[in-house]
């Protein structure tokens, strides 16, 4: 691993070190088979992609007709998603997901090793900025990355832990083992749809 200046993984500067130096393990250079399914399987919807690193998601959906945005406080980061996504380049903002206001009432949030980036600490305030930003019947649908890993990012969370953080808000309505994930994720990883409890 290469040494890098930044150590603080809630600060940009931590994400553009590692963005501007090519060290991005979880980035798998495409989009997941599970989000393809989903949004076959799915009309289109308002969906905000926090976190969103290389926005290959944002293309994905876009291209199939949803209307999608993709934020990252990290300004790397949203240079590299603006360069990856071609004519959605647009979408593609450099925002705080804690003080990020969409335009309009989203219907899907998707989750991609943001919640795993973040320290355990800060979890029950990305919980309850789901449970804000989704009316209720919205959706939470990605990735969850279960380990018991001390040190992070990626900070794995168990699936009891997940349970407790989302269930007050949220009724999990969909959960398979992920087919595809990148080495850092192979095996501890699960695609999970949750909605908004009204």
């Amino acid at each position: 691993m290469p040494d890098f200046a930044s150590r603080d993984p809630k600060q940009p500067g931590f994400w553009d070190e590692r963005f501007e130096r090519g060290f991005t393990p979880w980035d798998r250079g495409g989009v997941p088979n599970a989000l393809r399914r989903f949004a076959v399987a799915s009309s289109p919807l308002v969906t905000l992609i926090p976190g969103c690193g290389a926005a290959y998601e944002l293309a994905c959906l876009s291209e199939a007709g949803w209307d999608a945005t993709a934020i990252d406080f990290s300004p790397s980061a949203v240079a590299r998603g603006k360069a990856a996504v071609g004519p959605w380049h647009q979408r593609v903002l450099e925002a705080d997901f804690f003080a990020y206001e969409p335009p309009q009432a989203l219907e899907l949030i998707y989750e991609r090793a943001f919640l795993c980036a973040l320290p355990p600490a800060m979890w029950p305030r990305v919980a309850a900025r789901w449970a804000q930003l989704l009316a209720p019947g919205g959706r939470l649908a990605g990735f969850f990355f279960f380990d018991d890993t001390q040190r992070g990012p990626p900070f794995g969370i168990g699936a009891a832990e997940l349970d407790a953080l989302l269930a007050p808000h949220f009724e999990r309505i969909e959960d398979a083992p992920a087919d595809d994930s990148v080495a850092v994720f192979e095996g501890k990883e699960r695609w999970q749809v949750w909605q908004r409890r009204s």
